[in-house]
């Protein structure tokens, strides 16, 4: 059986029997876990190795886990700092900042590979530019130049631990002040104005950048849909322009930026038809059941290869991992970033 577009979610910490049946469906590809599937290690691994046994191919087992606001298992996991923290160590030392920032994506995706996840959406790579509370410190930089220097790092060291890295929200969070979880966010400048915030995406694409997520955002002056859902920046600036070859992810369709594309399964069809290769549906089971009924995705065969190529390899189980020098470096690391005064973020154009 073949890998389809919809990424959905789960109720609780045990995969139900209605969920098993679920999760049979050609149309779905994908999991992705929240804090309510988390309530210890030992819980977690038998959960994904559930997930992985319902069918063959395995699902793709996916969760957002940055560090900071945005990191789903807590307890049994290293504390991880935002991605501000690594910007503030560029600023004071730049081989300090690389270094700290492939570090702790190696950490991120060695604990999570630990126990099964294939698959983290990380790193954000908005640039912060003062406006978006809901980027805020998950953003490395302001300056377009660090923030793509550092993503890079922190891809490499994801790489090393086994997992592909994401970078989101394309084309850029960082100019909006709205939130697309609850409204859609109008960025009105010119596809000529938006070259610092594609800066970053473009240098993980030419370092094998293997997925981008898709923002519900508004360009007006780019096209008169959103991004997620508009073939003009997904096969034309993303595909086209920048070269991009992988996953291309959307944003949670259940979001309230998504509402522009129409009900739930026109939206997905846009967004299909836009070039998405994934399709996340989260808490809003009755939407899952509406397009497993209705959406028509006819098998495409180069967009399920790269599905795959999301799947997590290699890495030491979790007690091998605790063992290792490298953890135990990467610990000394977390308290020293913890102990040392918070900087301000250089300003000014990249």
């Amino acid at each position: 059986m073949t890998l389809g577009p919809l990424m959905v979610d789960l109720a609780g910490p045990d995969l139900l029997a209605e969920e098993r049946e679920l999760l049979a469906h050609p149309l779905i590809g994908s999991v992705i876990l929240f804090a309510r599937n988390y309530e210890d290690p030992a819980q977690l691994t038998r959960l994904v190795t559930a997930i992985h046994a319902v069918r063959s191919p395995p699902l793709i087992v996916a969760v957002d886990h940055e560090g900071g606001r945005v990191q789903r298992f807590r307890a049994g996991f290293s504390a991880l700092p935002p991605l501000r923290r690594i910007g503030h160590e560029y600023d004071r030392d730049a081989r300090a900042g690389l270094e700290l920032a492939r570090r702790l994506g190696w950490l991120m995706a060695a604990e999570l590979r630990a126990h099964g996840v294939d698959h983290s959406f990380a790193p954000v790579v908005d640039l912060d530019r003062g406006m978006s509370s809901v980027i805020g410190d998950r953003a490395f930089h302001a300056r377009a130049g660090v923030v793509a220097a550092l993503a890079v790092a922190y891809m490499h060291g994801m790489r090393d631990a086994g997992m592909a890295a994401t970078a989101k929200h394309f084309p850029g969070h960082g100019g909006v002040a709205a939130d697309s979880h609850v409204a859609l966010p109008v960025d009105r400048r010119a596809l000529v104005d938006l070259e610092d915030d594609l800066t970053p995406f473009r240098r993980m694409i030419a370092n094998g950048l293997a997925s981008v997520m898709v923002a519900h955002l508004l360009f007006p002056e780019v096209d008169e849909v959103p991004a997620s859902l508009s073939p003009r920046w997904i096969r034309g600036v993303l595909r086209s322009d920048l070269g991009f070859q992988g996953v291309v992810c959307a944003d949670d369709l259940s979001m309230a930026g998504a509402r522009a594309g129409g009900d739930i399964v026109e939206c997905a069809t846009r967004a299909l038809a836009a070039g998405c290769d994934v399709l996340p549906v989260c808490n809003d089971r009755a939407a899952v059941l509406k397009l497993l009924d209705a959406l028509h995705a006819p098998p495409d065969p180069v967009s399920q290869l790269r599905i795959v190529r999301l799947r997590g390899h290699g890495g030491p189980g979790r007690e091998q991992l605790l063992g290792s020098a490298a953890w135990r470096d990467c610990q000394e690391t977390l308290r020293r970033c913890a102990a040392t005064p918070a900087l301000q973020l250089e300003a000014g154009p990249a």
